[in-house]
């Protein structure tokens, strides 16, 4: 073989080279490339289910429990010792369907936020899309919604066969999809960007839980949004989690909505909040080796 040939093949070996490190460390990141690697997606997702509950003794039932022990909670303290007002629902489905679309976004936002320093080993010894353990992530959330969401509507039945009065509308359930979707970006792309701060500022990843909490009381989760004063709505407007709240129970329940504008307005949030993470965990993924 020639010089020249041999020049030429190392050529088309480092220009190939380049261009797998142009799409792993590039400030823009190719979303085309996640789709490539959904199988490896799929495997984080099956890894997370089982090590989650592995050596558990109720396993899966924990999906069942846990909203079920955190809806009688609510009901406890906020329905019977606060007597906060529930729109005219009974407590119970009331406060299980705060608690699951919460469970949702907190499982994006949260678990995500850490996404780094959690998979600091992985991420140090092979390229792959960074962004295939959000998406993961937010898979088992979307798979443990749908298991409390068939609890919910079982319990709602029993609530009705029983002979309570109680409003139900099964075929705004095509709507949810939409509103999973909503909390997605919403969830995600916050998560998303903590994730990206939390290369330089650690403190961030034990404050974020708290936070969490702090956004979940300021969303109308435990209490009805009805009972909000006026001059005070303004702050649960651009709240992005209000929307999917208040559309999932009057998709259910015919509970009072909210205006479209505000809809709309929070969509719009939602969006921007998915593209400003995608942009600051691309720009942060070049250096997380070099720092986590």
């Amino acid at each position: 073989m020639s010089d020249q040939s041999m020049q030429h093949g190392q050529t088309d070996k480092d220009e190939s080279w380049d261009l797998i490190i142009k799409s792993s460390q590039g400030s823009t990141l190719d979303i085309s490339s996640v789709w490539k690697y959904r199988s490896l997606a799929w495997m984080f997702f099956k890894r997370d289910y089982t090590t989650l509950y592995k050596q558990t003794v109720l396993g899966p039932l924990w999906y069942i429990i846990q909203p079920t022990l955190i809806s009688l909670t609510y009901y406890v303290v906020f329905g019977k010792i606060a007597n906060l007002s529930t729109d005219g629902l009974p407590p119970f489905p009331f406060y299980m369907s705060g608690a699951i679309i919460w469970n949702f976004f907190s499982t994006c936002f949260v678990s995500n936020a850490e996404t780094f320093s959690k998979n600091a080993n992985i991420f140090g010894k092979v390229y792959f899309p960074r962004l295939v353990i959000p998406i993961s992530v937010a898979m088992s959330g979307a798979l443990v919604f749908l298991i409390q969401m068939v609890v919910l509507l079982l319990v709602s039945a029993s609530i009705i066969l029983s002979g309570q009065e109680m409003a139900f509308y099964f075929r705004f359930i095509v709507f949810i999809p939409l509103l999973l979707l909503y909390i997605f970006l919403a969830g995600v792309g916050a998560g998303l960007i903590v994730s990206a701060l939390t290369i330089r500022y650690r403190d961030l990843i034990y404050v974020v839980g708290f936070l969490a909490q702090i956004w979940m009381y300021g969303t109308p989760i435990v209490y009805a949004f009805s009972q909000i004063p006026e001059n005070y709505r303004w702050i649960y407007y651009i709240n992005p989690m209000t929307t999917p709240v208040q559309l999932f129970r009057q998709a259910l329940f015919g509970t009072p909505g909210i205006p479209a504008q505000l809809i709309v307005a929070n969509s719009v949030i939602a969006i921007f909040i998915f593209a400003a993470g995608l942009k600051l965990f691309s720009r942060a993924e070049a250096n997380a080796m070099d720092t986590v």
